[in-house]
């Protein structure tokens, strides 16, 4: 149970600290999140556990952090800042990409003991990283775009345009999850695992994303709620 301890205490402490860096830093601490949870969950990507009876890459939790993220600027912000946090992600990681590969370009000293391990690691990250910008684009563009077609949807349905949270929250989410899951394991692990691993892996991710989608909820009403309370400190 060690595994699935680990990754229900992860998900506890992550969706607290998206809120917290919200209400401390306000927009700009949302894309520092973003910044943080993106770089991560690529690297995380790379190792594959067994949890809750299945196969499964690290990295979701994280992953789905950054809709989280999206969620609450759209919901309190705007339209326009939370597609600015599916820019900056963009933009990070392929600063990262350029930087992690050009350490590949040195000679290291005959007492390095760190290059052999940053090449076994970093030697797979460019074909992750450059499938999870493009993955990530499509599915951050299409997760703002749902959140807010589903936003009217309810206003219209409902006359009230703070009702129905939750249904344009996990709507939007699990939408672009699914859409995400297949994108993302079959553009990354190609040619990696095998064809039936990668089904348990779109099978377990989007099993994780379903339950922390609805998890992330109340996150998304806390934060719309210090928006509302005005204790939001900007920077």
């Amino acid at each position: 149970m060690q595994n699935e301890l680990i990754l229900l205490c992860s998900l506890i402490c992550i969706y607290t600290a998206v809120v917290l860096f919200y209400k401390l830093l306000g927009k700009t601490g949302l894309y520092m999140w973003t910044v943080v949870a993106t770089i991560a969950a690529n690297i995380e990507a790379l190792i594959l556990v067994d949890a809750f009876g299945m196969e499964q890459t690290l990295g979701n939790i994280l992953f789905a952090s950054t809709f989280l993220v999206t969620d609450i600027l759209s919901e309190t912000e705007g339209r326009k800042y939370a597609n600015t946090a599916v820019k900056i992600g963009i933009l990070v990681n392929i600063a990262f990409i350029l930087i992690s590969q050009s350490w590949f370009l040195y000679v290291p000293n005959a007492n390095d003991w760190a290059m052999p391990s940053i090449q076994s690691v970093f030697s797979n990250t460019p074909r992750l990283m450059l499938v999870s910008i493009a993955v990530y684009g499509i599915v951050q563009v299409f997760d703002v775009f749902a959140y807010h077609l589903i936003w009217k949807r309810t206003e219209a349905i409902l006359g009230d345009s703070r009702k129905g949270l939750w249904i344009r929250n996990n709507g939007s989410t699990l939408l672009s999850q699914l859409l995400n899951t297949v994108l993302f394991t079959f553009g990354a692990f190609t040619g990696m695992y095998s064809f039936s691993t990668m089904l348990n892996i779109c099978l377990s991710s989007y099993v994780i994303f379903l339950f922390t989608s609805i998890l992330d909820t109340p996150a998304v009403y806390l934060a719309r709620r210090l928006k509302t309370k005005g204790r939001i400190e900007e920077l």
